[in-house]
Formats: structure tokens, C-alpha cells, sequence
């Protein structure tokens, strides 16, 4: 058994997993973000109640870059007060078992790679559309990280007046329309004109960051995970149509775009960080 942790800028999910099944799981609102000590003790306590016999480690996601082989993690997304924390010396002090830390997106897609939608491409992309835009990559079977865990950063990349991120994450949403991506769905599902437009909008920005990963990285498939990948069926058009332009047409013709569709599976990404143990 191993537990397995998704440390996000708001909510902090842990789930118990044995034998690749997720049996248990506890989730809270990530609070006091600008105390480091309030904040490790929220994490302790949604590890805690998981812990029994039989536990052999904790596998952690945090949106961060990360040094993998101490366990320290930089200058976390939306944690201010996490500037440089050795996470891992932390948590073996305090649990006794074998701690491995990555970047959250890398746990996505190493899940992703070993049990979802992806299990039998050897090399993809894994895109997370939430509150931020990440990306892990599987390479020839093995997780790529880069050499400060910063590979995938895809939606840092400039794109017209700010980044990719600021029109592929929610920001594209609170910041170009004063809504929700949530509440962006919701009106789509009851066929507002309005909500539909957003979304098209949406997609034709989506479809640049795919044509950037694909010239990038050429995987065989690039998988859409995260809360706005709800909405998939409300901007797969314009996607495909911003993504027609693309220079290699046979490139184009093979590359596979996926949904994920396993619930918490950047938890069983992060247990799978300890899969040598």
C-alpha cells in the first residue's frame, strides 16, 4: 500500500492505494497559505488518518519545481509562504516511510501513462486545464522532468499580449468574461449563446497550445486532463480548427488528443513515484 498526495494551491487531496486501486480518500481546502507551519500541519493531517500497517511510502504532487532527489520543493504555486521547503526530510521525520516528491503535472501523467487513457502510447504530452496550464511528458515510457523538475512548463510560453496559461486556464475566463470556467459550463449545457461563444473562444486558444506541444515534442498523443476538460464537447471544434493549420498535415493526421477519464488520477501518479520501493 502507499498513499498518494495532490498538494494544490487550494485543495490538498490523499488517497490510500493498493494494488493500483484508490480504497480511501480525504480532501480539504488548503488554508493559512502565508504560515509554512499551518500549512505542513494541514498536510500532515490529511495524511494521517490514511496511515495503518502495511503503508510503504508517500508519493507527493506539488505544483512547484522540485529537487526529485532531496525532496525539496521551490517557490510553490499560490502557497506564498513556500519558498523552499525540504518536504521530504519533513515527512520521513514525521511518518517513518519513504517520501518522493514531483511536480503535480508529472504525477498526472505518470498516472496517466500507468493507469488511464494513455497506458498504451509510449510518448505523450499531458495537459492539466485548471486554475493553471502544466504539462508532464512521457518519453519513450519514462517520465521526462528536465533538470530542475521544470520540464512541461508549456503555458509560461509567450502568446500574444501575456502567456499561454493566461488564455488556456481559468484566467481566460475570470479575467476576459468575470465568470467561471464551472459557470461557463453550466450556461453551455443549457445552450447559452453567450457561454458558447466563450468557449469556441477558448478552444481556438487551446488549439495553439496543442500546435506549440506538437511542434515541440511530436508525441504520439496529448492527453486533456483538469476541471475545464469537463467541457471538452463545447470547444472540441474550434480546437480542431485552430489546430488545422498546422504545418505537417501527416503529423496532424496520427497525433491523438485524449480525455482523461480516471477520477484522482494525479493520485495514483504520485503513489507510482514510489513503484522502486
Amino acid at each position: 500500500m502507499f498513499i498518494g498526495v495532490d498538494l494544490g494551491g487550494t485543495n490538498i487531496r490523499a488517497g490510500l492505494i493498493e494494488n493500483g486501486v484508490i480504497t480511501s480518500v480525504n480532501k480539504a481546502l488548503l488554508t493559512e497559505k502565508e504560515s509554512v507551519q499551518k500549512t505542513l500541519s494541514q498536510l500532515i493531517s490529511i495524511i494521517e488518518p490514511l496511515m495503518q500497517p502495511g503503508v510503504r511510502g508517500i508519493g507527493i504532487g506539488v505544483p512547484s519545481v522540485v529537487d526529485v532527489e532531496n525532496g525539496i520543493v521551490f517557490d510553490v504555486v499560490n502557497i506564498p509562504s513556500w519558498k523552499k521547503i525540504e518536504l521530504k526530510k519533513i515527512l520521513e521525520t514525521e511518518f517513518k516511510i519513504p517520501v518522493r516528491i514531483n511536480n503535480d503535472v508529472n504525477c498526472f501523467a505518470l498516472g496517466e501513462h500507468i493507469y488511464g487513457e494513455a497506458k498504451d502510447y509510449s510518448s505523450f504530452v499531458a495537459l492539466a486545464l485548471g486554475t493553471g496550464l502544466g504539462a508532464g511528458i512521457i518519453t519513450n515510457n519514462t517520465l521526462y522532468c528536465g533538470n530542475n523538475c521544470g520540464a512541461g512548463e508549456i503555458g509560461l510560453l509567450s502568446y500574444l499580449d501575456k502567456n499561454f496559461e493566461f488564455y488556456a486556464s481559468s484566467s481566460f475566463f475570470e479575467s476576459g468574461f468575470s465568470t467561471s470556467a464551472f459557470k461557463a459550463h453550466e450556461e453551455a449545457l443549457i445552450g447559452n449563446a453567450k457561454a458558447l461563444q466563450i468557449w469556441a473562444e477558448y478552444g481556438h486558444h487551446l488549439g495553439n497550445v496543442l500546435k506549440a506541444v506538437a511542434y515541440t515534442y511530436d508525441p504520439e498523443a496529448i492527453v486533456l486532463g483538469g476541471s475545464i476538460s469537463k467541457a471538452y464537447n463545447f470547444f472540441e471544434t474550434s480546437m480542431n480548427q485552430s489546430m488545422a493549420d498546422f504545418i505537417y498535415p501527416e503529423t496532424l493526421k496520427k497525433l491523438k488528443i485524449i480525455r482523461s477519464k480516471t477520477a484522482n488520477i494525479a493520485l495514483l501518479g504520485a503513489a507510482a513515484l514510489l513503484n522502486n520501493v
